[in-house]
């Protein structure tokens, strides 16, 4: 049988005057759990309030599609608490070893917080204790999840400017061999010192040659004539040197005297050199450009995280939004056309770098959500007195009137179960309040806009 003792010994009730707690004590059943033993499951009415006299629980449940245990030790309150809103249970609690606890029913706290206010207030503070180690929680969850799937999108950035790079390299070793033999093969061949020059010159005009490619047409009837070129002279099977050539938009006139000056033989070894050197300066210009894409790539990530800067510093608003812009690219590109509007003038704010980038991660994301990939995003900047204002809209099918005075609750999310955690929103407004900045939405179908306005680092 529960004691006095045994309550005043639990740091909630400690102090409290004995006829409150004997009242308690009146009001509440004690029952005892063997260990191994389920004592409430989830989805059982939340209509108890559990304080645990000796033994420990260990609670269980899940959120956003992930378990999440945690430890209940003696003298804890848990359950239901004063003012609570919850009326199921979400977790699972068993008793990990023998447990002795005093169930208090929901039905009498209205008399409880009569009776014994200074109860009521010490179980309003530990409510409110909870609240904020769940909103830590799944804030951290909801980071991870994030930080989770930019991982996963940079990876594939970088994966396919790798992997042709690599594929590249495989074939410069092949090419590069080609064109040795090619070589050697023009130097067993007694060449005078013209025939030479007008190789090297025809080799040097065509590798050099640089620009767009001609159109389709002009490259198609290009291929043609340089073939038929090739075959007047007994090059029946150089179709693929003269496709190269037709991109390279060279005509048919600038081969004719590699013909004039040599025999057969020797020029079609030439053209296989040609070739080789064609494809030696593509595939360097594949390389070149997929190795810059990288280093554009991990350049983004490091101004993205502000790594090896000064964690407080006056930002770039328009770089911070081209560099969120590219970190998003493998989401933007399977359908979002992005539409820029930059005031041309600086716009500095002091902040938090990376603290800006998750307001645009954020409402960038939500933005292409919202359009199911596939739509408009507009990017404005723009100045207004003393603050700068970034507008992000999309032409989504726009927030229902009834759920736009929640987008900013915490935990609030109309996305289905462990798709969000309702915390994107809440975690924009906070930073933007940090900032001592304010943010609205404004939407209507077809025209969904946040507008995020921060205090400008000169107005100061």
């Amino acid at each position: 049988m529960a004691t006095n003792a045994d309550l005043l010994a639990v740091p909630v009730f400690e102090g409290l005057p004995e006829d409150q707690i004997e009242w308690f004590l009146s009001r509440a059943e004690e029952i005892n759990v063997k260990a191994g033993e389920t004592y409430v499951r989830a989805g059982d009415p939340a209509d108890t309030m559990f304080v645990i006299l000796d033994g420990q629980v260990q609670w269980r449940g899940e959120f956003g599609g992930e378990t999440i245990t945690f430890l209940s030790k003696p003298r804890d309150v848990t359950g239901t608490l004063p003012f609570s809103r919850m009326t199921q249970f979400t977790v699972t609690g068993r008793a990990v070893t023998d447990l002795r606890l005093l169930k208090f029913p929901v039905s009498q706290f209205p008399e409880l917080i009569q009776k014994m206010p200074e109860l009521a207030k010490r179980l309003v503070g530990l409510m409110s204790d909870r609240i904020r180690e769940t909103t830590r929680v799944e804030q951290q969850r909801d980071r991870l999840v994030s930080l989770g799937k930019l991982s996963a999108g940079l990876a594939h950035e970088l994966n396919n400017p790798a992997s042709a790079a690599t594929r590249a390299t495989s074939q410069l070793r092949d090419t590069i061999k080609k064109i040795k033999n090619a070589s050697q093969e023009l130097g067993r061949r007694d060449l005078t010192v013209t025939q030479r020059a007008e190789i090297e010159k025809l080799e040097t005009a065509i590798t050099q040659q640089d620009g767009p490619p001609p159109d389709a047409l002009t490259i198609s009837d290009l291929e043609d004539q340089i073939d038929s070129l090739f075959r007047s002279q007994g090059q029946n099977d150089l179709w693929q040197l003269a496709s190269d050539l037709a991109h390279k938009d060279i005509k048919p006139e600038i081969l004719q005297p590699l013909f004039t000056t040599l025999d057969p033989g020797t020029a079609r070894a030439a053209l296989v050199r040609i070739a080789s050197s064609i494809e030696i300066y593509n595939l360097l210009n594949e390389i070149e450009s997929s190795t810059s894409r990288i280093s554009d790539l991990v350049r983004a990530i490091k101004e993205y995280t502000y790594m090896d800067q000064s964690p407080v510093q006056n930002v770039d608003i328009v770089k911070s939004l081209e560099t969120t812009l590219t970190i998003l690219n493998h989401k933007l590109r399977k359908g979002v056309i992005v539409q820029r509007d930059y005031q041309r003038i600086p716009f500095l704010v002091n902040s938090f770098g990376s603290e800006l980038n998750q307001i645009w991660t954020n409402l960038i994301d939500n933005a292409i959500d919202a359009m199911h990939g596939k739509g408009e995003l507009r990017v404005r900047t723009y100045r207004d007195d003393s603050c700068v204002v970034v507008e992000i809209a999309d032409n989504g099918p726009g927030i229902p009137p009834d759920v736009q005075p929640h987008i900013f609750e915490p935990f609030f999310t109309t996305k289905g179960v462990g798709e969000g955690t309702g915390l994107g929103l809440d975690t924009v407004q906070r930073i933007v309040r940090k900032h001592r900045g304010s943010i609205n939405v404004n939407s209507k179908p077809g025209d969904t806009r946040f507008q995020v306005l921060l205090p400008l680092a000169d107005a100061h």
